[in-house]
């Protein structure tokens, strides 16, 4: 029975995996090219507070609007500094500028459960033949030195400027916006498309600013249907997974309680025996609907043209599914919206 356990990877998934098990006496190392929410002390993260969203489509509008928070800017280099502080009080071994390599692995896995949480293009996934994530959406965003009027996040839906996604213009900052796009990996280059975007609709609000900076990722919008090698003793976790909502690219939740529930599987695993396949039907029965919808959301809008788009955006407005969506929303359990707007009184 092997009684450690290597994390491969470069981000929040990973990082809380390795303080998770670590926490619980496991000899945990995690390995990685780069350098209260989920147990995280987040707080020191936060770069502003959301409290909607105004979804564009041609010259229909959807606002959802809230007294209350609905979602947080975070710094990610600073929340993956937070929980790799995390990882280390809690005793785990972290060996950051640390490229793996095949044989590398290969020796690994003859005495350790093997984590790979090393993002889309998952060298782990790829190296014990996990499958891949056929389906990718490419992003290209820049910052702004531009003061948000309110704290709403901007949504363009447009599948003539952004096919298979969709833009926005976020107020990362009480002086800073960003502007991004993501378009599906089948449909070019996604700075060309960020350019479409400033000209057709970022402009208007960013003036002649330049950006501060410019960066671009990878986002799987497909789930792995095989998470847990059981045999040579392999999981997945976060964006190596899949564990993103299809329709906004999001990860954290999802790959950060995929995370904490590996944990608990390696952990029984290594001083139980347990099988490591419960991590993955317990991540299937916890998320596995509300990944589904998320699924279902973004084939609905990235498979309509731009005047279908407008047209269901306007219906759903003269619905008032905005104030269903405010008052019952959830933006990482559309089931619970479901199970609210059900209970409603």
């Amino acid at each position: 029975m092997k009684s450690e356990n290597v994390i491969i990877g470069a981000g929040t998934a990973g990082l809380l995996l390795a303080a998770s098990l670590a926490k619980q006496g496991i000899n945990a190392r995690f390995l990685s090219e780069s350098g209260n929410i989920l147990g995280i002390p987040y707080k020191n993260a936060i770069r502003n507070t959301l409290y909607g969203a105004r979804l564009h489509a041609g010259s229909a509008l959807l606002s959802v609007y809230s007294k209350e928070p609905k979602a947080y800017v975070l710094d990610r280099p600073i929340l993956n500094g937070i929980c790799l502080d995390l990882a280390e009080q809690n005793g785990a071994n972290v060996e950051l500028g640390r490229q793996v390599t095949a044989y590398e692995l290969g020796e690994m896995s003859k005495r350790s459960v093997i984590a790979g949480a090393d993002g889309a293009l998952s060298i782990v996934a790829r190296h014990f033949g996990m499958g891949f994530v056929k389906r990718y959406v490419l992003t290209y965003k820049a910052e702004f030195e531009v003061s948000p009027k309110d704290s709403f996040v901007d949504l363009f839906f447009d599948n003539s400027v952004s096919p298979g996604f969709f833009s926005w213009l976020c107020p990362v900052s009480k002086y800073a916006i960003e502007a991004g796009i993501g378009i599906e990996s089948s449909h070019g280059n996604a700075k060309r498309a960020f350019d479409r975007f400033m000209a057709k609709y970022a402009k208007q609000v960013l003036g002649e600013a330049r950006p501060v900076s410019e960066y671009a990722s990878i986002i799987p919008i497909e789930s792995k249907k095989k998470l847990v090698d059981e045999k040579r003793e392999v999981l997945l976790v976060g964006d190596a997974a899949g564990q993103v909502k299809a329709s906004t690219g999001g990860g954290i939740i999802f790959g950060g309680n995929a995370a904490l529930m590996a944990s608990k599987a390696i952990y029984e695993h290594i001083t139980k025996g347990a099988p490591l396949s419960s991590y993955e039907k317990a991540f299937k029965k916890r998320f596995g609907a509300d990944m589904l919808i998320h699924k279902l959301i973004h084939s609905i809008y990235s498979s309509l043209s731009p005047r279908s788009m407008s047209f269901l955006i306007g219906a759903l407005a003269k619905l008032g599914f905005g104030s269903l969506l405010s008052k019952y929303g959830d933006m990482d359990s559309p089931t619970a919206f479901f199970k609210n707007l059900m209970l409603r009184k």
